[in-house]
């Protein structure tokens, strides 16, 4: 009956793993504005989800090719997004909209939209969470 209970909390936790990970991919991102070539990374919450939770396989994600190798001799990309949660999760590459002349595919204005939208989206999941622990304490003192 716990498990019940829990179940909502526990796939909410992973929810927040992976937002927390994508966050730290687009503060990356922005950090690096400026660098010459450096090639802007992001991680797919759906992939991400499907990864941390065991169901499913990953997919390439849309925003770009997820690190895999086509000659042996290649060294695999590895995205740390898989080592916060546990899960198989590497990160893409942002589709350049703009191409610049010193090689680096951030968009500063997408980065800035797209880190807004992931802390709103991280706050959401907390409250998510809170609300869940409240309604359990609730039960369990019987009010």
């Amino acid at each position: 009956m716990l498990n019940n209970l829990t179940s909502n909390l526990d796939f909410q936790s992973k929810a927040l793993l992976v937002r927390a990970e994508r966050q730290r991919v687009i503060a990356g991102n922005i950090a690096n504005a400026d660098t010459p070539g450096f090639a802007a990374r992001d991680l797919n919450f759906k992939d991400a989800m499907a990864a941390a939770t065991g169901g499913g396989a990953l997919q390439p994600s849309k925003s770009g090719a997820a690190g895999s190798t086509t000659h042996s001799k290649h060294i695999p990309l590895t995205g740390t997004a898989g080592g916060a949660f546990g899960g198989n999760a590497q990160l893409g590459y942002v589709v350049q909209t703009q191409p610049s002349l010193d090689g680096n595919s951030v968009d500063l204005d997408q980065e800035r939209a797209n880190f807004v939208d992931n802390a709103v989206r991280y706050e959401a999941t907390l409250r998510f969470i809170n609300g869940g622990a409240k309604t359990i304490l609730s039960a369990i003192q019987g009010q």
